[in-house]
């Protein structure tokens, strides 16, 4: 592979942007090299600013995928780019020998073809810098055109390579120095209008697999359009097969295609589907995705995040804070909590800059990186996002809003999961108060708050004042939604709890079971809150001291959460917790002892080691370890 070939190759690896491909390929062209940023800039029409913008940008690229290049110095930065580039393309040449291309070209030609021009043939081979990709899409034309003299198709390349060259001395963004953009375009203009659409429609995609799968369109005639698009692109192989329904595209073509489109007409439109496209398929993910979800997903996550990053410019305003957020709930889900923080922040800096600071998008999404932060034990990060997003609100909605109440109860949350119930209380009740006022007592959000507040009382050991709510959220979700519905079972889990903790065991074991039923029938026996009540009435059997059926309970809320969240979620640790204690109060300590260390590693990794789970956790260790050591 010739140098220039080369760099076009890194940068379309890379994911630089046209811009930025124009201005690495110029630094770093052998007859560049030694030249100053004014001369070069001058030679791409741009100012020198703009250039050396572009080319910080694309040291920022190579480094976050090559950790040795952000440790150097700013000012030899581009040195040891330049260092690194030589070295990788010494030891990654792909070039054949002469032999080995014609070879490559038989295998792909008819073999009586070539003998007939095999001087032609040897010339095509070295017109197109032995380069394998090249070659390969030279063999598939060819195929196509099956009269087609080798000495017909060496004169349109060379023709092509005059144009080529007419377009680089006009500051071309691609200056390949092999046939590679000729042989390209000899396919480009045998495809049909529709299959070029398709094409360049993928080069938006990621640098990833692609899953195409057109059997899901229910237009016959489009369906049938996107069959034969990637068929004819797979016989000129500008597009590779993978596997069933999965694709790739090699990163030269792709940015071939890209240069199609960005000098189209129709770019703007191409770009405003794709990202609609993806907005789609984001709109797919749950806010806590199971594992089947994730499984699932995974392979779209990277075109997903390709709009997010190149082109959110093409999204709604509305649909700006969806595709972010979504991203968001996919890492969250996995635990991958500092890439989910990364796109929340991105999302309040892009819906600052582009609807302003005084905007409801804004306060929704200050809101939901708050979130992030409170379920990872960030309170005292979470709480001042809150009351912004609580202040913004007031300002914008006025303080008889849906959204202020949303505002309050997240806040009260904090206050709750710092043990400042006296500032929680008083929130909670505006909240419920206000649900009341603006959706009328009949109402679903009104019973989360009636709940809401029960917990809190509950916290504080008012379990006469929490038991009432409690009863009238039940009494509501059964008149709102009938009593086969998750929320019945929610509300009876938490009652049964009320009645644990206030030791009025016989009241509490048929609401527990009567809430594990409902929910196996309503959710599947595959499920996260199966998993919290088996747990739930594992614990009363353990108070009851009936050992041998809180054990297996126990087992099945472990293997259940695992299963379903993986082995390093706080639930986990929890179930971990909760079967080492009924181990300590056997009396088996060795069976008890490795179960309460995992908990504890697997609190203090997710968590922090200051979340009040952590610190529950750690006390019943210590706790243990006391007894069982001293």
């Amino acid at each position: 592979m010739q140098w220039g070939n080369f760099l076009a190759k890194e940068a379309a690896t890379h994911g630089l942007s046209l811009k930025q491909t124009a201005a690495f390929i110029k630094y770093f062209k052998t007859k560049n090299l030694g030249k100053n940023d004014a001369k070069l800039a001058s030679e791409l029409n741009v100012d020198v600013a703009a250039f050396r913008k572009s080319m910080s940008e694309v040291y920022e690229k190579f480094a976050q995928n090559y950790p040795e290049l952000a440790i150097s110095n700013s000012r030899g930065n581009l040195k040891k780019l330049e260092a690194y580039l030589s070295a990788k393309y010494n030891s990654e040449l792909d070039i054949l020998k002469p032999l080995a291309a014609m070879k490559l070209l038989k295998s792909l030609v008819v073999r009586e073809r070539l003998q007939e021009e095999a001087w032609i043939a040897r010339r095509i081979c070295k017109f197109l810098g032995y380069l394998p990709l090249a070659l390969e899409l030279v063999g598939r034309y060819l195929n196509k055109i099956p009269d087609l003299s080798l000495e017909t198709l060496l004169k349109r390349l060379e023709k092509k390579r005059l144009e080529q060259e007419s377009v680089v001395n006009g500051n071309s963004l691609m200056d390949y120095e092999s046939g590679l953009a000729e042989a390209f375009e000899l396919s480009w203009e045998h495809l049909d209008e529709n299959a070029q659409n398709f094409g360049c429609l993928l080069s938006l995609c990621a640098l990833a697999d692609i899953p195409l799968s057109v059997e899901t369109i229910e237009d016959d005639k489009k369906q049938e359009l996107d069959e034969k698009a990637i068929a004819d692109l797979l016989e000129l192989h500008l597009l590779e097969p993978k596997s069933k329904e999965i694709y790739r595209l090699n990163p030269l073509i792709r940015q071939l295609f890209q240069i199609k489109l960005d000098k189209s007409s129709e770019a703007d439109e191409t770009k405003t589907k794709f990202a609609a496209m993806m907005l789609e398929v984001a709109k797919l993910i749950p806010q806590q995705p199971n594992p089947e979800d994730i499984l699932n997903l995974t392979p779209h996550i990277p075109h997903i995040t390709e709009v997010a990053i190149h082109l959110s410019q093409y999204l709604s305003d509305e649909n700006l804070i969806t595709l972010f957020t979504k991203l968001a709930w996919f890492y969250q889900g996995q635990e991958l909590y500092q890439q989910a923080e990364s796109w929340l922040q991105q999302c309040v800096e892009l819906t600052q800059n582009r609807l302003g600071l005084e905007h409801s998008d804004v306060a929704a999404n200050l809101n939901n990186l708050a979130g992030l932060y409170e379920s990872t034990g960030r309170y005292s990060e979470a709480e001042p996002l809150y009351q912004q997003a609580l202040e913004l609100r007031k300002r914008l909605l006025g303080n008889n809003h849906l959204d202020v109440a949303t505002s309050l109860n997240n806040l009260a949350r904090i206050y709750e999961s710092t043990g400042r119930y006296s500032e929680a209380e008083p929130l909670l009740e505006q909240v419920l108060e206000l649900r009341k006022r603006l959706l009328g007592k009949e109402h679903i959000d009104v019973a989360t708050s009636l709940n809401n507040l029960a917990l809190l009382y509950e916290s504080t050991e008012r379990y006469s004042e929490a038991e009432p709510l409690y009863q009238q959220a039940l009494e509501l979700w059964k008149r709102l939604m009938g009593e086969e519905h998750p929320h019945v079972a929610t509300t009876m889990n938490n009652l049964a709890a009320l009645y644990c903790y206030t030791k009025r065991y016989s009241e509490a074991e048929p609401l527990f079971e009567q809430a594990l039923e409902l929910r196996k029938r309503l959710l599947g026996k595959e499920h996260i809150d199966v998993g919290t009540s088996l747990n739930n009435l594992a614990q009363l059997y353990e108070f009851t001291g009936r050992y041998s059926k809180a054990e297996p309970l126990y087992q099945q809320a472990l293997e259940l959460s695992k299963r379903l969240l993986g082995h390093n979620h706080p639930d986990v640790a929890i179930s971990l917790n909760n079967l080492a204690a009924l181990y300590r109060n056997t009396k088996r300590y060795r069976k008890a002892k490795p179960l309460f260390e995992q908990a504890l590693k697997i609190c203090e990794r997710t968590l922090g080691v200051s979340h009040p789970t952590t610190m529950t956790v750690r006390a019943n260790y210590a706790s243990f370890l006391r007894e069982a050591y001293h």
